[in-house]
């Protein structure tokens, strides 16, 4: 298609972050946001800036030069020269490599990474790619659950018989919400900047304009949070500034107050749960000698107890709908928000009405609430692992510092494994991780690192064989997201950077060099990969009642969008409706407010009902000096996506990522706005520039996650100076149930910084050897 001003439309592409029109002419390529989203990302007016960088593209394959000279992994973190290979010597040396650590320590010494939210499309998803390679290649240690929410992946299923994917899909519609919610209670808030994403993309957004619809139909909104900004501006919201992390001793006192003035539904309890007796006797303080009363909440929330008492008074005369963001169970003992928040909905005997009743995600990403039919496309297959064994996401560091060292996990116990080789693609665990400088010292413990990405991150830059592939705005695909009623045929908006090659190419070939080509590939190229899983949507679209077009047909469309896609849900509605019949998945068939079988774990940081614990860090044992650090979403990036590109660096101050302060708190600490200071405590540093603002708690500074990790010597030490939050945060378990990130469990002081400024190097490509030849033979 071309528009009046001759400018051509070649198509349209997907990311997580929304779709986009490609648009080419004399001046070049420019993406367009969907023209019928309302509320299109921020992040996306970075996309091609960043991939088109080719200072931190990764250009031609590269071997790191102390690899080469054997020293098995003991330099990676330090060692940041690389020589440049030709791609056949890449795929070889990878080979041989694995074909190595396969017979002389098993698949079980093998570490299949890839974490991290890669490509939108569905062929050419790198983790999909690495693991059917991998399984083929006889198995590799694996990771289980996610670092935004593996507290409720683990808890839920414990307590609803139902898992995280079912509480999300099925969590009541946002038309219901609008029209029957009366009071919204949203702990963590309900965010338009987490809501620009959507895991598998999203071709429009519509948090933000049903949050607006809602509160124009009168429904009032208590965003419980630190920030103010973590609910979006609407009519109607008010602000319970909570101190960070102490939401489960606000929801106890609510408890306590519905519990204690006989405001609670006891008949929903006694036909819908089990355990809610020991629950109300826990809260009442009978169980411990602590009445979880609002007295008793205030001095740990920092909020003043006749407000708890008014809430608790409001909310039994109301509709309400308890929300419960994924930050929030992103801290030590994590588990427990969202149990005692499912609780303090039962309490009330609201759920599976609609629009009231419990939700979890809602503003966390786009689809929690969406009023879409769901439909469940092909995926490209990855086979089965011969290998069992796996870690929960977010314990790696443990991983490589404990093999052997036995830990609980799940209702069961497991062990490290000892990784020898690890294969990553298209993640990032040198921005998602915790404790950064830890990792870099464990990460050194693998004989070989394999890193399959398009951009030298901090990861690709502590690998030893770097593997370029392309970008998504650099190949064709297919968006088949379940939770999105379109479909649409992906088109390349860039020629490939450097020598970059598909990630499938990429696996092909060194497929062929071990001997399973014909196995991975199945003899069908990329397009008849395609054409493969077009078939199968076909198929899924007939079972649902209606026709797809052919694959050629809709290549030539380039845009599907399924009929009769408005659909609603109501969390729990079939179990409330008949809770015989429709029993959950739970030893008694009910909602569990005590379930025997984390008792019987008797785990001491997780107990059999929801329950408050002292983090490991917070304010209210803090010194004067020390705040709560909040590393919330990015509003310009996808995580550590796209930091390098245009929208995100315009945003940075002196070249570093952004912190926010309260103006009293500053004042305080001497600091004015775009100061660069240093936030530091005991595990580590960072250096990020300053802004202000009064929509915060005065004890809090927040530090948006992503900016690409930039450790360097300084006359202070080994900091980050760019503003990468991880080198704060803990590297701990939320429990020994769940095994969570506690990333918003962090306390940290702050400084001016009066030394000079270093320079950020992390835009810069790595340095490059030449070949030479030592006396020994060596190449390096």
């Amino acid at each position: 298609m071309t528009l009046k001003n001759g400018t051509s439309v070649s198509g349209k592409t997907i990311a997580h972050w929304g779709g986009y029109e490609i648009h080419q002419n004399r001046d070049g390529t420019t993406l367009i946001p969907n023209p019928k989203d309302g509320s299109p990302a921020v992040i996306g007016r970075g996309w091609l800036s960043a991939v088109s960088d080719e200072k931190v593209r990764i250009l031609k394959p590269a071997i790191r030069k102390g690899w080469l000279t054997g020293d098995k992994g003991k330099a990676r973190c330090r060692d940041d020269s690389f020589v440049q290979v030709p791609w056949g010597e890449a795929l070889d040396l990878a080979a041989s490599e694995l074909k190595r650590v396969r017979l002389q320590h098993g698949n079980s010494a093998i570490f299949g990474g890839s974490y991290g939210w890669a490509s939108a499309g569905r062929f050419h998803h790198c983790h999909s790619q690495l693991r059917r390679f991998l399984n083929l290649a006889g198995g590799y240690v694996g990771q289980k659950d996610t670092y935004s929410h593996a507290a409720a992946e683990v808890l839920f299923p414990f307590i609803t018989g139902m898992s995280n994917k079912q509480i999300e899909e099925n969590a009541t519609s946002w038309p219901l919400i609008a029209e029957n919610c009366t009071l919204m209670l949203a702990f963590g808030g309900i965010s338009g900047r987490t809501a620009q994403i959507a895991s598998g993309g999203t071709w429009a957004h519509e948090v933000e304009d049903w949050v607006r619809r809602a509160s124009d139909k009168g429904m009032q909104a208590i965003n419980i949070s630190p920030l103010q900004s973590d609910y979006q501006a609407a009519n109607g919201v008010s602000w319970l500034p909570i101190r960070p992390g102490t939401d489960v001793a606000l929801i106890l006192a609510l408890a306590y107050e519905l519990i204690s003035n006989n405001l609670h539904d006891q008949a929903f309890l006694d036909r819908y749960t089990s355990g809610a007796e020991i629950f109300k006797s826990y809260v009442l303080g009978k169980l411990d000698g602590v009445a979880k009363s609002a007295d008793w909440a205030a001095e740990i929330c920092d909020v003043d107890p006749k407000e708890i008492v008014k809430l608790a008074s409001r909310m039994a005369r109301e509709r309400v709908m308890i929300s419960v963001a994924w930050g929030v169970q992103r801290s030590d003992h994590g588990e427990q928000p969202i149990w005692a928040a499912l609780a303090l909905a039962c309490l009330l005997g609201q759920i599976g009405q609609p629009g009231l009743g419990f939700g979890f995600g809602y503003g966390s990403t786009t689809p929690p609430g969406r009023p879409k039919r769901f439909i469940s496309w092909p995926a490209f297959p990855q086979g089965k692992n011969p290998i069992s064994d796996y870690i929960p996401v977010s314990r790696i560091t443990d991983m490589f510092l404990k093999p052997g060292e036995i830990y609980s996990y799940d209702g069961g116990v497991r062990e490290y494994p000892e990784i020898k080789l690890v294969y990553w693609g298209g993640g990032n665990p040198f921005h998602h991780h915790q404790d950064l400088n830890q990792l870099e010292t464990a990460w050194s413990i693998p004989e070989t690192v394999i890193i399959q990405d398009h951009s030298w991150t901090a990861t690709a830059r502590r690998a030893d064989i770097v593997l370029p592939a392309t970008s998504p705005l650099e190949r064709d695909d297919l968006f088949l997201n379940r939770r999105d009623p379109n479909l649409i045929a992906m088109r390349k908006a860039i020629d490939p950077v450097g020598e970059a090659k598909n990630d499938h190419e990429i696996f092909c070939a060194l497929a062929d060099k071990m001997g399973f080509a014909a196995a991975f590939s199945e003899g069908r190229s990329e397009e008849e990969w395609k054409k493969w899983m077009w078939t199968g949507c076909e198929v899924a679209a007939k079972e649902e009642g209606f026709e797809l077009p052919d694959y050629e047909a809709f290549q030539k469309t380039g845009h599907f969008t399924i009929p009769e896609q408005d659909e609603t849900r109501i969390l729990f509605e079939d179990f409330i409706r008949d809770p015989i019949s429709n029993a959950l998945n739970t030893p008694s068939g009910r909602i569990e407010l005590f379930s025997q079988r984390i008792a019987d774990q008797k785990l001491a940081d997780c107990v059999g009902h929801p329950a408050w614990f002292r983090p490991q860090e917070w304010l209210g044992e803090a010194i004067p000096t020390q705040l709560h650090l909040i590393s919330n979403q990015p509003i310009a990036r996808l995580h550590s996506q796209l930091d390098n590109g245009e929208e995100s660096r315009a945003r940075k101050i002196k070249g570093r990522e952004v912190c926010w302060l309260h103006p009293d708190t500053a004042k305080d600490l001497g600091i004015s706005e775009e100061d660069v200071v240093k936030l530091f405590n005991s595990r580590g540093a960072c250096l990020a520039a300053t802004r202000f603002s009064d929509a915060m708690r005065r004890d809090v500074v927040v530090l948006p996650t992503g900016a690409w990790l930039d450790l360097q010597e300084t006359k202070q030490g080994r900091i980050d100076v760019h503003g990468n939050p991880n080198t704060l945060t803990i590297d701990k378990g939320t429990s020994g149930l769940a095994q969570g990130n506690i990333a918003h469990t962090t306390l940290v002081e702050i400084e001016l910084w009066r030394d000079k400024l270093p320079d950020i190097r992390v835009f810069d490509p790595p340095s490059f050897c030449k070949r030479e030849t030592s006396e020994e033979g060596a190449t390096v």
